[in-house]
């Protein structure tokens, strides 16, 4: 009899035993299921804040960049490319579309040196494209141009100066012969010292601020 009971607890106990094993990994799975499901909306919640869409810039937004290096219409040519930053963030309703400090390529449409004489230098230049979170677009803008102070009555005002230094001390030198003599003299003289300084070629340097207006809308794909 002692023995039928010893052996039927020890039944009772394994069963117990066995339960609460089952019961230990019913638990230890749910947990795990659990954890899985908030993982799960934690990374679709990632997700939806990483999720990109699409934004128009309207033609007429303005860009205004800072230059990243010199440009000079005695160094530059049409067709070369140069490196700007965007100075200040493009805004669409209310929201950062291009954040300040954007990369921006620009191109030299037109650049010309100062030539001697009466030939004004000119520099013309544009955007060609703006990279936005790490992709870039291409936008077409409106172009800046800059020319020289055309040279023709400063250079006209050095020859005739030098024309009439020239016959002062020619008139004084031989008479009325002397004069025509030295007059044209002079004017050589005031010809070579116009075509000598009368170079004036046009420099944008570093860090200089430029306003540019898109002329046909661009659209970006930015974060959520």
């Amino acid at each position: 009899m002692n023995r039928s009971l010893s052996l039927l607890g020890s039944a009772l106990l394994s069963v117990v035993f066995v339960m609460g094993c089952n019961e230990g990994r019913a638990s230890n799975a749910a947990s795990h299921s659990n954890a899985d499901q908030n993982g799960s909306k934690k990374g679709l919640l990632a997700s939806l804040l990483e999720s990109k869409k699409d934004i128009t810039i309207p033609e007429g937004s303005q860009f205004e960049v800072t230059l990243d290096e010199t440009l000079a219409s005695n160094r530059n040519h049409a067709g070369d490319s140069f490196a700007a930053s965007l100075a200040e963030a493009v805004v669409e309703n209310g929201k950062t579309v291009i954040p300040a400090g954007a990369h921006v390529a620009g191109r030299v449409v037109d650049a010309k040196d100062s030539g001697r004489l009466h030939v004004p230098a000119r520099l013309s230049v544009a955007l060609s494209s703006v990279e936005v979170d790490g992709k870039s677009y291409d936008i077409d803008t409106t172009t800046i141009r800059r020319t020289g102070q055309n040279h023709n009555k400063r250079n006209l005002a050095f020859i005739g100066g030098g024309a009439a230094g020239g016959a002062l001390i020619g008139g004084l030198a031989g008479g009325g012969g002397g004069a025509l003599i030295g007059s044209a003299i002079g004017a050589g003289a005031g010809t070579a010292g116009a075509a000598a300084t009368g170079k004036k070629d046009i420099w944008l340097p570093a860090e200089t601020r430029l306003k540019f207006y898109l002329l046909r809308s661009v659209t970006v794909s930015v974060k959520g």
